[in-house]
């Protein structure tokens, strides 16, 4: 008889899983937007947070409340630093004291003037609005100190670059910096000469942005709406006509309206010694110095006036 092996005598019995001890977790429960700052004066830090930089913020001056320095002579030498200085705050502060210098010490500005303009370009370049809105502040203090002398640094293209800038500018979707460099446009228009501005002008009206092509239109129609017949006709009246040819048919009103103005006046100023037939006579004109397009956009532009 065969024997079983003692290994199989007695049948076996599966241990019992030990039980684990059961650990109490505390449920943190998320705190409602009303329960932050209840009884937060116990867990705060005993250092309170330091203050803000008083100089955080830039104000913006106004011509009229902008005062003389008592030494221009000592303060002009440290402006270009200042202008040129890595701390946005002290460039608008320097920006301010061009204002300064321009309405009330411009001899001393004089001689540098022309790096500051072009320091000034920069500004406007800079991503910060309250650096640039300041920087539009002075060139607007500078156009009505030196007004035609501006133009004068032809070497630097310190004005075409200054020009170039403001009409950019006017153009932006930021409508206090657009406003600004408004005013700043009608300064210039208001204080150079209406012939050599127009010249500047002339090349902007074909520009690519349509938007720096209708503040063009409207510093040339608003440059012209001040200039008298003889000027006007100095200028060329055909040059005039073709200047506004382009933006009658603009996407933009505003330079619809501005090239509507621009051929109205220098109608006005053909038309003046014409006493027999003067809508005739400018058909004529029109046909004879214009291309067939253009004098049918010129002749009924002013027939809708």
């Amino acid at each position: 008889m065969a024997l079983r092996p003692i290994d199989n005598a007695l049948p076996t019995t599966p241990e019992r899983p030990k039980k684990q001890a059961k650990l109490s977790i505390p449920i943190q429960t998320q705190k409602k937007p009303s329960d932050f700052g209840v009884n937060e004066e116990k867990k705060a830090s005993p250092l309170p947070p330091p203050p803000p930089p008083a100089d955080a913020s830039v104000d913006y001056v106004s011509s009229e409340k902008l005062k003389p320095f008592e030494d221009p002579e000592s303060k002009i030498q440290g402006l270009v630093e200042g202008l040129e200085s890595k701390d946005w705050v002290k460039v608008c502060e320097s920006l301010n004291d061009v204002r300064r210098f321009s309405l009330h010490h411009s001899t001393v500005l004089l001689p540098i003037l022309e790096k500051v303009m072009l320091i000034l370009v920069k500004a406007m370049n800079n991503p910060r609005s309250a650096l640039c809105k300041t920087s539009i502040m002075a060139a607007s203090d500078i156009f009505n100190a030196f007004g035609e002398k501006l133009l004068d640094f032809t070497d630097s293209g310190a004005f075409d670059r200054l020009l170039l800038q403001l009409l950019l500018k006017a153009s932006q979707d930021k409508k206090f910096v657009c406003e600004e460099a408004d005013k700043s446009l009608k300064s210039m228009v208001n204080t150079i000469a209406p012939l050599p501005l127009l010249n500047k002008l002339s090349g902007y009206v074909n520009h690519g942005n349509l938007r720096v092509r209708a503040k063009a239109a409207v510093s040339i129609s608003n440059s012209v709406s001040k200039t008298g017949v003889d000027e006007i006709k100095e200028f060329g009246l055909v040059k005039l006509l073709q200047m506004a040819t382009g933006s009658l048919n603009d996407r933009l009103p505003e330079a619809r309206e501005a090239a509507r103005s621009i051929v109205f006046s220098v109608y006005k100023a053909f038309t003046e010694n014409e006493d027999e037939n003067p809508g005739e006579a400018w058909q004529s004109f029109c046909q004879s110095s214009l291309s067939p397009i253009q004098a049918q956009s010129i002749i009924k532009a002013v027939g809708s006036q």
